[in-house]
């Protein structure tokens, strides 16, 4: 007898193209996304190779700009301590002259019946001491300070009337500045 299919086989050939194609979609995703991954992973792993390579290069760099940074600060520190010595060098060659104007003014200025016991000078102020016949002695020797070009100021500290060995002296502490005279051509343009 001839076979009568009495099954219901377009559903059954449907149901069966149906799953072929789920099972095509499916390995076709996760052949889409081993794909993807598979680029997602070399072009990251070329990015991280380039930002190290990079970052090595840079950071390479700025050791390098580190070392002579501080090269150049050694070297600055070099230059303003020879700076400092020519400064100070300049200085003693220009108060060299002064310091002996100073004494040549001192002994200038002192009138008979003064000596001197101690001369000190710290920067352009002097402080002396010493002893004198009479306090009028002491006030000529200030009179002639004042009249000096090189000193100015006196101020006395101290003046203290002893008798030794049957004398009267006066020890005294004076204190005045010592200046620079200007030339005549300076007073002008001033």
């Amino acid at each position: 007898m001839a076979r009568i299919n009495l099954l219901p086989w377009r559903q059954e050939r449907r149901k069966h193209q149906q799953n072929e194609f789920f099972g095509l979609l499916g390995i076709a995703a996760a052949a889409t996304l081993v794909i993807w991954y598979g680029f997602h992973f070399f072009y990251s792993e070329k990015i991280d190779y380039q930002k190290n390579t990079r970052n090595q290069f840079l950071e390479q760099q700025i050791s390098q700009l580190d070392e002579r940074i501080k090269e150049i600060e050694t070297l600055e520190r070099e230059k303003e301590r020879l700076l400092a010595r020519m400064r100070a060098i300049e200085q003693l060659q220009t108060n060299r002259p002064l310091i002996v104007r100073l004494f040549d003014e001192m002994v200038r200025s002192l009138p008979e019946g003064v000596s001197l016991t101690s001369v000190k000078q710290e920067g352009a102020n002097i402080t002396i001491n010493g002893a004198a016949q009479s306090n009028a002695r002491v006030s000529s020797f200030m009179r002639n300070l004042e009249s000096s070009d090189w000193l100015e100021n006196p101020k006395l500290d101290i003046i203290q009337a002893e008798t030794a060995e049957g004398l009267r002296i006066s020890n005294f502490t004076l204190r005045f500045d010592q200046v620079i005279p200007k030339a005549d051509g300076e007073e002008e343009e001033a």
